[in-house]
């Protein structure tokens, strides 16, 4: 989602449209802290919760501002093959129930059992085959908010130098990484995620300043 943002509401790092990001991502965390067991408790829909966020925060012209400029990573359900989609039809078409961004966000069991569905076909989250899709022309600035091998992510000091490939990603094997895991997947409280919204940006700014592509 925060690429989508990024992309399609560039004001948003300095002005309300950031804050009603924030607002929701708080919201959406503190909804799965109710639950039972999460987002994976029985009647939760977690993907009709994160659509709604999608709709109302997206612009009505999403979809010609992403063309050729967001690309998402979907898994293929039938052929286990990765694909980056990067051209978008219509507002719909890049957001609704049916598409492509909640296919990349769709985790099977986490995010429900049904898959997604996308021009006739059934996808789930890209982070099952490729979690980190190179572009083929120009630089990728890789990111994960797991300690590895990536151009901005947290540095984890002090460990041993072990490393585990995941779907294309080299992660730290680490118990800082193992709690980020659960975080990721069991929202801890809005100050955590504040601490964490902070660290990541830190780390941004660290990388922006050693490329010299930030003054």
């Amino acid at each position: 989602m925060l690429a989508q943002l990024l992309l399609m509401v560039p004001r948003a790092l300095w002005c309300c449209d950031k804050y009603e990001c924030n607002e929701f991502t708080y919201k959406f965390a503190e909804e799965i802290r109710r639950q039972s067991f999460g987002a994976v408790t029985p009647g939760y829909d977690f993907m009709a919760r994160l659509r709604s966020g999608m709709e109302l925060i997206l612009p009505p012209n999403a979809h010609e501002l992403a063309h050729n400029r967001l690309h998402v990573s979907i898994t293929n359900t039938k052929t286990r093959e990765n694909y980056l989609v990067s051209s978008f039809s219509s507002r719909e078409d890049l957001i609704k129930v049916t598409q492509v961004l909640l296919a990349s966000s769709f985790v099977p069991i986490y995010a429900g059992l049904k898959p997604v569905e996308y021009q006739g076909q059934k996808w789930v989250d890209g982070g099952l085959t490729n979690s980190l899709p190179i572009l083929p022309v120009g630089r990728t600035v890789t990111i994960s908010p797991f300690s590895g091998r990536l151009d901005i992510s947290p540095q984890d000091k002090g460990q041993l130098d072990l490393y585990i490939n995941i779907t294309n990603q080299d992660i730290m094997l680490s118990v800082a990484n193992l709690v980020r895991l659960n975080q990721a997947l069991f929202p801890p409280s809005k100050r955590k995620m504040e601490s964490l919204y902070q660290d990541g940006f830190d780390d941004a700014i660290k990388f922006l300043l050693k490329e010299n592509w930030f003054e």
